[in-house]
């Protein structure tokens, strides 16, 4: 089970391809849009989201694209996530793509974070949580045993 919308999942592909593919000059949506199976009207919202957020540059121009707006050390996955997620675009995407990008090296990691979260969860049972509270509640108030109400 992938955590992560198709959104955020294209969003980081995205942003890597293009750290990958943007030397000398900016990658066309059209030719991101083809690496990975898409046609380009569905990347270009989320392109826009990703230079609003400051995360890519827009080149205009018959030779323009897209390149990276930072250093790639300087943007992190959350960075892109969070981006991306700032414009609700789910439904205009399509089909979740298919790249060598996505398929090979991101969906992979993305799958394994997902399930360490997933694992981590599934330790913490209803119980934890109410002895967690119960815990928290008697030392700020002093109280032993309070009562919560849901």
């Amino acid at each position: 089970m992938m955590l992560l919308s198709r959104r955020s999942l294209l969003a980081i592909a995205a942003v890597v391809d293009i750290a990958l593919h943007a030397r000398p000059s900016p990658v066309a949506a059209k030719l991101l849009a083809a690496r990975h199976a898409l046609p380009p009207r569905h990347l270009e919202t989320l392109l826009q989201a990703l230079v609003r957020a400051g995360i890519l540059k827009g080149v205009r121009g018959p030779r323009g694209g897209y390149e990276l707006a930072r250093e790639r050390r300087r943007i992190t996955a959350g960075d892109i996530v969070r981006a991306a997620m700032e414009d609700d675009g789910e439904d205009a995407l399509g089909p979740m793509p298919h790249s060598a990008l996505i398929d090979d090296v991101i969906a992979p990691q993305v799958e394994a974070a997902s399930a360490a979260f997933l694992s981590s969860l599934e330790e913490v049972t209803v119980e934890e949580f109410c002895r967690r509270a119960l815990d928290r509640a008697a030392a700020a108030d002093g109280r032993s045993h309070p009562d919560f109400t849901i």
